[in-house]
């Protein structure tokens, strides 16, 4: 046999035994569970007794039957990461994607040499990325993205000269970005998004990679400014860096990346102005630059990009006019610059770009008319112009925007009347002309808007009466004609809107008795019709409304009694029949609604009798007011009802004494004025316990006594049979709950599971974590435990608490499914992204268990921080930070979120403290949509947590984010004295805003703060002063989110401005004047504040609310401010 003849045959057999050991590998891999090699029912044709893979699914061999590309996509494969890969010395192609591949990957991947594309995106991955992929020179492409991989991004991957496209985001990777990483000249692609513990500055060496086409670190923890090298990037198209902790300006130099097609910069904080060297970039099409810090005016170079289809500058502090330029954006879709400073008019040649889809320029300080061409923009859906400074009247030609489905233009001047044209719109969804000069009639065309499915035209001078037509409107949801002049009835046909879930004709002129077709709207929820002329009785059928949760007919002549039938509205919270007309008895009825827990309001009635004892069933209720009536007898059925906070049996014929509880202790006396028989001097004598009215009732005569005593033995025998009966059912029912409550936990009902991130643990491993020893709170919504999932990873998991309980087996719909908070949560947090707010992980539902998964937080709370620790931990710049962050996030739910979302239960145990003291604002049990522009829209549902209520719970009016600000006020209190809103420190019980109002200076501030030097003293002062605004009693006088975020942030500026000023006068000072400062100064309490070195305005920095301006160089705390305004 010749030498070429054995070399061949030697050869031959080598790659035989090659490739059979590649079979084995990859069958060994397949069946990596199980010892036996059954036919797989992912790949049936892998085959044990092949000699070779090269025709198996997924395989790719070379001529000489070498594996060259394992390619598996979208297969559920549930298997380790493959071991052995360095025996695969061909393998050119690495593809195994959304496999659900778990492990971790070897460092021997780095001998596959011939490697160019490694793909393992989309799967369970865990650990670091080996080094040894560096080795790999011939790699073009890496994809590791949406695992779970940790660890730093490898220097030795610069190595790697042949990469073009390295993709990690959305991972759990750490560190920065290699300054080598401009070593790589051939990267196309560099996309490390959705790491938020990477962190760091963007290395100036990136302007190094040329080719780069994609550079995205969204939501990483970036920091520092955007380097001028990016210009260097000609071949740029898409700059992704949102969401991070980038500052400083934009560069100037972006101009130069001529090839740019996507800008996004938003959620930062970029400063300064936006350059108009942005106008170069004539293949631009989207600008996104929101929620920054950015200042100066739109500049008018953006109208020469060419292509652009999308601006969105909103939420900055943008002020000078819209350019004229932008009439020249042919291809324009959205122009969006809503919460800026901008003023001007509205350019009419913005009609010029006719393919504008979305025009938002609410709160702003836009003037002027609204341009009639505006109506030439016929591809129009959004025109959002709220809370601005127009002028005129609403343009008919609007009617001509034919796929117009949201106009807003709510807060401004605007008169005329409302353009019949605008009913004929038929994609029209939202119309909100809100607090505007509107007159006129509502014109009969309003039937024509079928599609219609919200209505606000409140607080204008609207006359007439209300068209029947409105009935036509069957997917009509919320109604609002309050604070207008409308006259007539109500009319029938309002019953044909089925669809209605709240309507408000609140104080107007209407008359006549509420029409019976009304009470077939089976899914209304809020139903005020108070400050009319109505009359009548109050109809029977009212019961029927079984969704209602308010009531309010307040203010009208409404006579007869209360129907009994409202008994039936079981998820009726607040009832207010106050200023009416109403006779009889309190009916007994009433307390049986047990959901009735925001206010009960019958002041200002003729109602008589005494109170039935069922009304100590309204154990949730908060506001009870049942002043000028004749009610007679005690007040012994109220001694229950432990949730109220506001009480008034003034003027009444109520005797005897008073019930010995906190609520009736803490009461004024004009809350029970006016009854001649109750004792009311609020000395202990009128207080009664059990036994003192027991003592009282001793006749002393020996035969009475001897009665009584024996009905006493009497009365035990039976009360101790009634125990034991009980007790026997008690017990009953406790093994019947546990052994429920095991079943809900165990295998009998099925889990629905909903994550809202990449999770890479099962309902199980969290169920394991849900015993006693893991709970690290109660709140009022539900159990919190720390649970320790398998992988380590630690998350916050949210037991809520039961609000409704099958009455069968049954598991069928939405019925026995998400209710109360549990869908306000789900439903607000799983499409929330925010810096400062909990990260919300997913649901589980199980029955009547709802389980919610946070990210847990080492730290605890603002709360623990301050109370548990005595604040000894926290300096000023932390406490600073804190607050800082708690506002942004409130800010963003309150100004960002669409529609806006009030918390409700701000307080500092529900602000969470990250492992750098960053502010997370966490449980959304109480949270509520609002619409935009919805002002005036109440609250479903009682809110907040004692000491943190505002006062308008209290007096049942409209519940806004104004709620929120005078809790997120208390807060700052709370940060700045060190104590809680109800401190036992604190003399006669009174609430810390009141304490504050009362003390002078700085003496209010925690005794760990006040030896800080002086400049932080007076930042503390004016931080103070924001808190007071925040609580002013008046929702209407507090600063919205914004506006407190924007006063933090200017405090902080002023101290920076004013130290450098302060360098400067003292490098400047000459002997003669022995070096002291030239400045004079506001001194108020002893707090002095500078004015002529650190004064500044925020004109120009805040948009306006409310028509109130406010300033953080005014807020000097007085202690002669009894509500805490401005001074």
């Amino acid at each position: 046999m010749s030498i070429q003849s054995l070399f061949f045959f030697f050869f031959i057999h080598s790659s035989l035994a090659a490739t059979n050991h590649e079979a084995s590998i990859l069958l060994s891999w397949l069946h990596s569970s199980s010892t036996l090699f059954p036919p797989s029912p992912v790949f049936p044709d892998w085959n044990v007794l092949d000699s070779t893979p090269c025709n198996w699914t997924s395989i790719t061999c070379s001529s000489h039957g070498f594996v060259t590309e394992i390619n598996i996509i979208s297969v559920p494969l549930q298997l380790p990461f493959p071991s052995n890969l360095s025996s695969f010395s061909s393998l050119q192609r690495l593809v195994i994607s959304d496999a659900n591949l778990t492990g971790s990957i070897p460092s021997d991947i780095g001998d596959c040499t011939e490697l160019t594309l490694i793909d393992l995106s989309s799967n369970a991955l865990v650990g670091t990325i080996p080094t040894t992929i560096g080795k790999l020179q011939n790699l073009e492409e890496l994809i590791l993205n949406s695992n779970q991989l940790t660890g730093k991004i490898p220097l030795e991957l610069t190595n790697c000269k042949a990469l073009k496209n390295l993709l990690l985001f959305d991972n759990r990777l750490t560190g920065g970005i290699p300054s080598d990483v401009g070593k790589m000249g051939n990267l196309e692609i560099l996309r490390a998004g959705g790491n938020r513990d990477i962190s760091g500055e963007i290395p100036e060496e990136i302007g190094n990679c040329r080719n780069l086409t994609i550079l995205g670190l969204a939501d990483t923890g970036i920091s520092g400014s955007l380097p001028s090298s990016l210009g260097k990037l000609q071949k740029l198209q898409t700059l992704s860096i949102y969401t991070t902790k980038i500052s400083g300006e934009i560069p100037p130099e972006l101009g130069n990346c001529s090839e740019i097609v996507n800008l996004f910069l938003y959620e930062n904080s970029l400063s300064g102005s936006v350059p108009k060297e942005i106008g170069k970039l004539q293949k631009l099409e989207q600008l996104f630059l929101w929620q920054n810090e950015l200042i100066g005016t739109i500049p008018s170079e953006i109208g020469e990009c060419s292509s652009l289809k999308k601006i969105d500058l909103s939420l900055n502090f943008l002020s000078g006019a819209i350019p004229l330029t932008l009439g020249g954006l042919s291809l324009l879709e959205e122009f969006m610059i809503s919460n800026n400073n901008v003023s001007g008019s509205i350019p009419s040649n913005l009609s010029n770009a006719t393919n504008l889809l979305q025009l938002q320029l609410d709160s702003n300080e836009i003037s002027g008319l609204i341009p009639f061409e505006l109506g030439m923009l016929w591809k129009l859906n959004v025109f959002f112009a709220w809370q601005n400074q127009l002028e005129g009247s609403v343009p008919s030609s609007l009617s001509n925007c034919s796929n117009l489905q949201a106009l807003d233009l709510s807060h401004n001047s605007l008169t005329g009347s409302v353009p019949p044209g605008l009913f004929h719109l038929k994609n029209l969804t939202k119309l909100l002309l809100i607090s505007n000069d509107i007159s006129g009639t509502l014109p009969p065309d309003v039937g024509n808007c079928s599609s219609l499915i919200r209505m606000r035209l409140g607080n204008n001078r609207i006359a007439g009466e209300i068209p029947s037509s409105i009935g036509a409107l069957q997917s009509l949801d919320f109604l609002d004609l309050s604070r207008n002049h409308l006259s007539g009835s109500l009319p029938v046909e309002i019953g044909n809107c089925k669809a209605l879930e709240m309507i408000d004709i609140s104080n107007n002129e209407l008359k006549g008795s509420l029409p019976q077709s009304l009470t077939s709207l089976s899914q209304l929820q809020v139903l005020d019709v108070s400050s009319n002329q109505f009359d009548g009785e109050l109809p029977a059928s009212l019961g029927n409304l079984v969704s209602l949760n308010k009531l309010i007919l307040a203010r009208n002549a409404f006579s007869g009694t209360i129907p009994t039938s409202l008994k039936h509205c079981s998820s009726l919270q607040l009832l207010d029949l106050s200023s009416n007309q109403l006779i009889g008895n309190i009916p007994i009825e009433l307390g049986s609604i047990k959901s009735l827990e925001i206010a009960l309001n019958l002041s200002c009635n003729g109602f008589t009798g005494s109170l039935p004892s069922q009304m100590s069933g309204l154990s949730k209720l908060s506001v009870l007011d049942l002043s000028h009536n004749s009610l007679e007898g005690d007040l012994k059925p109220l001694a229950g009802l432990d949730n109220l906070v506001v009480l008034n049996v003034s003027f009444n014929n109520f005797t005897g004494y008073l019930p010995d509880n906190k609520l009736f202790r803490q009461l004024s006396l004009t809350d029970l004025a006016g009854n001649n028989g109750l004792c009311s001097s609020i000395r202990d004598s009128c207080f009664l316990t059990d036994s003192d009215r027991e003592g009282l009732a001793r006749d002393g005569d020996d035969t009475m006594r001897s009665r009584k005593l024996k009905l006493a033995i009497a009365l035990l025998i039976v009360l101790t049979v009634v125990m034991i009966v009980m007790g026997v059912i008690a017990v009953i029912r406790a093994r019947t709950m546990i052994r429920d409550e095991d079943l809900e936990l165990g295998d009998t009902w099925p889990w629905q599971f909903t994550p809202f991130q990449k999770l890479s643990f099962s309902v199980e491993e969290v169920l394991r974590c849900l015993v006693d020893g893991n709970v690290i709170g109660k709140g009022c919504s539900g159990m919190v435990y720390r649970a320790e999932m398998d992988n380590g990873e630690v998350i916050a998991v949210k037991k809520l608490w039961p609000t409704m309980m099958a009455t069968d087996n049954s598991y069928n719909d939405d019925k026995c499914g998400v209710r109360d908070s549990f869908s306000a949560e789900v439903k607000t947090l799983g499409s929330i992204r925010h810096k400062n707010i909990v990260r919300f992980l997913g649901c589980c539902l199980n029955r009547n268990t709802r389980l919610l998964m946070y990210d847990y937080m080492p730290n605890g709370s603002l709360g623990s921080l301050l109370h548990e620790r005595n604040g000894n931990t926290l300096e000023w710049d932390l406490r600073y930070q804190i607050l800082l962050g708690a506002a942004q996030g409130l800010a963003y739910l309150h100004h960002d979120c669409v529609p806006p979302i009030v918390h409700r239960d701000i307080k500092a145990n529900n602000i969470l403290i990250g492992l750098e003291f960053e502010a997370y604002i966490a449980d959304f049990g109480l949270a509520k949509l609002i619409d935009n522009g919805d002002f005036g829209r109440s609250s479903n549902t009682v809110a907040g947590s004692y000491g943190y209520i505002a006062p308008e719970y209290g007096y049942m009016m409209k519940i806004t984010e104004k709620s929120d600000v005078y809790s997120y006020g208390v807060v700052i209190i709370e940060v700045l004295t060190g104590k809680q809103p109800i401190d036992p420190t604190i003399p006669d019980g009174q609430h810390i805003v009141d304490w504050v109002r009362r003390k002078r200076g700085n003496e209010v501030l925690d005794p760990s703060l006040q030896s800080r030097p002086e400049t932080e003293i007076e930042e503390m002062m004016q931080v103070l002063g924001i808190a007071l605004l925040c609580v002013n009693s008046s929702p209407d006088e507090r600063p919205t989110m914004k506006d407190v975020e924007a006063m933090l942030k200017e405090i902080k500026h002023e101290r920076e401005e004013y130290a450098k000023v302060d360098v400067l006068l003292k490098a400047g000072s000459s002997p003669a004047n022995g070096g002291q400062e030239n400045k004079s100064s506001n001194n108020v309490n002893g707090v002095g504040i500078a004015t002529s070195s650190s004064k500044m305005s925020t004109k120009s920095l805040l948009p306006k609310s409310n028509n109130t301006s406010f300033s953080a160089s005014s807020l000097i705390y007085s202690s002669s401010s009894s509500n805490g305004r401005k001074s």
